[in-house]
């Protein structure tokens, strides 16, 4: 049995000793062989030739390997990290399901495995959108299959966002003590921060002077600027000094990284705790409930759409069904039919 894996830039050999098999490597450019570890290895680049040296062998060929081509277009093209990882997950993932190669991958294939995530794994709708994306470019755009465009997409979940009121988030930041965590809790609302936007922030993406945030290279590789709250930055201010943050604003615990997404999602996680906040909700929410605080104080949706960097106002406009701005000035149709102090008379009425 031959075993290719991906290695670190390079594609790992391993058998059994076999001189056949060692002449056939050698006729590949570029071979090394590496004598401690006791495997040979070539350049992503010569996977084909690799492939037509050993066609009449049995190859167990891990399947990180078969996607080099789909990891290296995604690079090209400067997909974000997370991105490629989610990508490479579902391509990988359909590949183990089916126990097929990529080449021999069919458009019921993939139907079977999108039924897989939606009725054993109750993938999200979300998800399921995202898991046809990861294989719609690998299929369509680099290995140029058409089938994939067969899919038919899963119509979206239509749920609201769980808000914050105003209460809970004094509530919220009240029950943080730590200055690190509740700079960073404050930023995330009060400029409508994604988590991902607060963890890379640098020193140098707060503008004092001007009061505004610049974000770099958001979703969609996009820049923007936010709100810079008063409060945040005296806050901010106090953590600074005590800190003394160098590359990133908010480092981590290890040397030269900043503080991880799943750090950030904990400290709110705590801070709900301690404030007794009984809803369902994520750090997430604090940017949800910026974008309806803006809206119910009467900012325009447009402003508020460049705030959070949304590239459809369609997106922004799920806060029009969430705000309470002008739900509150709609009467129920039985204060309309009965007045409150008629309905109050006849319920202390039957109370005697």
């Amino acid at each position: 049995m031959i075993t290719i894996e991906k290695g670190d830039g390079i594609i790992e050999i391993k058998f059994p000793y076999n001189k056949d098999y060692i002449e056939k490597v050698k006729t590949i450019k570029s071979h090394k062989w590496h004598t401690e570890e006791k495997y040979l290895s070539i350049p992503h680049s010569e996977l084909g030739n690799l492939l037509s040296a050993f066609d009449d062998e049995k190859l167990d060929i891990d399947s990180s390997v078969r996607l080099v081509e789909l990891e290296k277009e995604l690079v090209s093209r400067k997909y974000s990290l997370k991105t490629i990882k989610v990508y490479f997950h579902y391509n990988e993932d359909l590949l183990g399901f089916s126990r097929k190669k990529p080449s021999e991958i069919t458009n019921e294939d993939v139907k079977n495995y999108l039924f897989e995530l939606a009725d054993k794994r109750f993938a999200s709708t979300s998800s399921l959108n995202i898991a046809i994306n990861a294989l719609k470019f690998y299929y369509g755009e680099v290995l140029k299959r058409g089938f994939v465009f067969e899919i038919k997409r899963p119509k979206k979940d239509k749920r609201l966002p769980v808000i914050l009121n105003q209460e809970e988030i004094s509530k919220l930041f009240s029950a943080v003590s730590n200055i690190k965590h509740r700079a960073i809790l404050l930023l995330v609302y009060s400029s409508g921060l994604r988590v991902s936007e607060v963890v890379n922030l640098r020193a140098e993406d707060i503008d004092v002077q001007r009061g505004l945030i610049h974000i770099k290279g958001a979703k969609g590789r996009k820049d923007r600027y936010t709100l810079l709250s008063e409060v945040a930055l005296w806050t901010l201010s106090l953590y600074r000094k005590s800190y003394r943050p160098a590359k990133w604003l908010f480092q981590g615990q290890q040397d030269g990284m900043h503080v991880t997404t799943r750090t950030v999602q904990r400290i709110f996680e705590d801070a709900c705790k301690k404030a007794e906040i009984k809803k369902e909700v994520s750090v997430h929410s604090l940017r949800h409930s910026f974008a309806t605080h803006l809206l119910e104080s009467g900012i325009d949706l447009r402003y508020i759409q460049e705030l959070l960097g949304h590239k459809s106002s369609k997106t922004t406009e799920i806060y029009t069904h969430v705000s309470a701005r002008d739900l509150g000035k709609i009467k129920s149709p039985l204060d309309l039919i009965m007045k409150k102090s008629d309905m109050m008379k006849e319920v202390e009425g039957d109370e005697d």
